[in-house]
């Protein structure tokens, strides 16, 4: 199931970025298409005034997702961790996040839904890890705890 296929005609209206800034934070990123039609995740990750938190996402009317079971990303990092979260619903409160590294090239990055676990602010929860069959939220966040830049290019998500 293609989830999202970034192309030069892509609709990114509904892809929103919220920073720390919600907190009192000065962190800033931005989503934009690049010259390719790649999803261009960037900006500054700042730590000053408690700081330390930029991500994107996009939220739609609920898939069933039951019949997959691994998430495919096709990204380009900069060499910083990110995290890659997911929610059932857009009301719930904690999300299921997978962290993961990026080498500065092209990558093909597979994460099975089992391996999702459930995070509020920070936190890891006494829950079961993803177990559910629909899918209404994706999300990208860096909160790497330190001052810096990123850019984290994305082609596509699908599922298999």
């Amino acid at each position: 199931m293609v989830l999202f296929d970034f192309n030069k005609n892509t609709d990114i209206s509904h892809w929103k970025v919220t920073n720390d800034a919600v907190m009192g934070g000065k962190s800033n990123g931005q989503f934009i298409l690049d010259n390719e039609g790649n999803g261009v995740y960037k900006g500054e990750v700042s730590l000053e005034n408690n700081g330390g938190f930029s991500s994107v996402k996009t939220t739609f009317e609920p898939k069933n997702i039951a019949d997959f079971n691994t998430f495919i990303l096709k990204i380009k990092g900069d060499g910083k961790a990110y995290q890659f979260r997911i929610k059932s619903d857009s009301s719930q409160r904690h999300s299921y996040i997978y962290k993961f590294d990026t080498t500065g090239d092209w990558q093909t990055i597979e994460i099975p839904l089992s391996d999702l676990h459930p995070v509020f602010r920070g936190r890891k929860l006494d829950l079961p890890n993803f177990c559910d069959h629909l899918l209404a939220v994706v999300t990208f966040l860096i909160a790497n705890k330190k001052n810096e830049s990123f850019q984290l290019k994305i082609a596509s998500i699908d599922l298999k």
